[in-house]
């Protein structure tokens, strides 16, 4: 399988946000999507860049992408967050996947971080099979805490 696995452009955006959609529907969560091609082009390639997105392509086509952002843990210093590895679904199994965990682990290699973290849906048996078998501690006893823009808001009306 003939592939580019590659730092994104800012021209990228509009396939990524394609795949990111993509993923939303796959998660049973498709009108949840709220980020525009003009968030990611203004957080991914503005005066402050807020992350960092490899994509794979082929044949002038993203058909995956791995989106990582920085973060820092008290107990261990400086992390990398992977928020999304979104391979579209006529190419799983392919080997994308492992191609672009790949980049993200040497990324987070050349940065000098302490930790590599991300999330899986409890329900995604093939997704955490996968991360076990690359050697990833999945970690059943943690819950996801979230804040949502409605949620600050009610915090911040209470207080």
């Amino acid at each position: 399988m003939n592939y580019l696995i590659r730092d994104s452009r800012k021209e990228d955006m509009v396939q990524v946000l394609e795949l990111i959609r993509e993923l939303a529907v796959f998660e049973k969560e498709e009108n949840a999507v709220e980020v525009t091609v003009a968030d990611l082009q203004q957080s991914g390639f503005g005066k402050e860049k807020q992350f960092h997105c490899f994509v794979a392509e082929q044949e002038d086509k993203i058909v995956a992408m791995a989106l990582v952002y920085p973060r820092y843990s008290t107990w261990k210093g400086p992390i990398v967050h992977l928020e999304d590895l979104i391979v579209t679904e006529k190419m799983r199994g392919s080997g994308l996947g492992t191609a672009l965990l790949n980049e993200v682990v040497k990324y987070g290699r050349k940065l000098g971080v302490k930790r590599i973290s991300w999330e899986v849906l409890d329900w995604n048996e093939p997704a955490i099979d996968f991360y076990k078998s690359k050697g990833a501690d999945v970690k059943r006893d943690w819950d996801v805490v979230h804040l949502d823009e409605k949620g600050i808001a009610n915090y911040l009306a209470n207080i």
